[in-house]
C-alpha cells in the first residue's frame, strides 16, 4: 500500500510541474514566484532519488520497481527546467527594468 501512495504522490507532483512549466515559460516573468521555493523542491527529488537507490530493498527489486525512479527523475527534471526558466524570467524582469529607467 505505501508503495501505491508513494506513485501516486510522485504522478500528482508529475502532472501539475508541466502545467507550472508552461505558465512560467509564456508569463515571461519571475514576478510572484519564488527561486528557492524551487530549489528547495529540486532538492527534495535529489534526495528521494538518493534515497531509492541507497535502499537495499528497494535495489533487491529494480527490475521489477524500475519506473518509480524514471518518475522521480522525470519530476527533476520537469523542476530543473522550471529553476532553468525563472533565471530566463529574474533577467527579462532585470531588463525590462532597465528599459525603464
Amino acid at each position: 500500500m505505501s508503495e501505491i501512495l508513494e506513485i501516486t504522490m510522485v504522478l500528482c507532483f508529475g502532472a501539475s510541474w508541466p502545467l507550472n512549466l508552461w505558465k512560467n515559460y509564456w508569463s515571461r516573468s519571475a514576478e510572484g514566484k519564488s527561486l528557492s521555493f524551487l530549489l528547495l523542491i529540486f532538492a527534495g527529488y535529489v534526495a528521494g532519488i538518493a534515497a531509492k537507490l541507497m535502499s537495499q530493498s528497494y535495489m533487491a527489486e529494480f527490475d521489477r520497481k524500475w519506473y518509480v525512479l524514471c518518475f522521480y527523475c522525470l519530476n527533476l527534471l520537469m523542476v530543473g527546467t522550471n529553476v532553468v526558466i525563472h533565471l530566463r524570467n529574474m533577467r527579462l524582469d532585470k531588463l525590462r527594468g532597465e528599459e525603464g529607467k
